[in-house]
């Protein structure tokens, strides 16, 4: 494959904590355009994993590059701007504030609007403009003036999706995206996925194997730091060691 349709990859990426190795010189490609789902059992070093993506964590050995470019030595907010975005486990938002507010803030930190200390990045009309734009892609846009605390839970997972993709990220990064929302609205996030714009590289790590096995092209099985094996999802589900380890009983075969 091409360097350029790369879109993320990682060369013997590894953390140590002292004497504890949590991830063990992993070699990862992520396709432009890609729907992969992450998984592993807990402590597998998922998390771990896209902090090392992200620059959350820097690591004891090898290399992130972005569409080729080494980022490794870069920051948070550098691999931020040049098109990593990513959601958590437990939502970062601020609750007092409204959805469009929220969304209206990361826009304003892509384009440069929030430079400007004396005007607020909302109060500018091509700021406002795009992300009613975000919403209504998200249908969200009969929640824009509503304070994200009142939301559901559920909505709040939308919105924070929302605020990534209000960043135009190259590579989307969804740290359980499923977490917390009623397994009867799943389905919500779902219909989401299908609508992300199709040149986007998606990674999502997620406990749900309905949500991973609707979503994923492809599946990385991560287990004590290290990648255990890759493929397609029937043959993820067919794997003996993949059940063993992780799936169980509730393999899909």
């Amino acid at each position: 494959m091409a360097m350029n349709e790369l879109a993320l990859e990682t060369r013997g990426l590894s953390k140590n904590f002292g004497a504890l190795q949590v991830a063990r010189a992993i070699d990862f490609r992520l396709e432009r355009g890609a729907r992969r789902a992450l998984i592993g059992p807990n402590g597998a070093g998922k998390t771990t994993f896209v902090n090392l993506i992200t620059g959350v964590l820097r690591p004891s050995a090898g290399a992130v590059l972005l569409r080729g470019e080494d980022v490794t030595h870069r920051s948070q907010i550098e691999r931020a701007r040049r098109g990593i975005a990513r959601t958590f486990q437990i939502n970062q938002l601020f609750r007092g504030l409204s959805v469009l507010e929220n969304v209206c803030l990361a826009v304003g930190e892509r384009t440069g609007a929030c430079n400007n200390l004396w005007r607020a990045a909302g109060a500018r009309p091509e700021v406002v403009d795009e992300s009613i734009g975000v919403l209504e892609a998200l249908r969200l846009q009969d929640d824009a003036l509503r304070p994200v605390g009142e939301l559901p839970y559920g909505r709040q997972r939308l919105v924070e999706l929302a605020i990534a993709l209000a960043q135009r990220p190259k590579v989307l990064l969804l740290d359980e995206p499923a977490a917390g929302v009623p397994s009867a609205e799943s389905h919500i996030i779902l219909e989401v996925f299908e609508r992300l714009p199709q040149d986007i590289a998606v990674l999502i790590i997620e406990h749900d194997m309905d949500v991973v096995f609707r979503f994923a092209r492809s599946i990385t099985v991560l287990v004590a730091g290290a990648i255990l094996t890759e493929g397609a999802p029937r043959d993820i589900a067919a794997d003996e060691r993949v059940r063993a380890l992780y799936l169980g009983e509730h393999a899909h075969g």
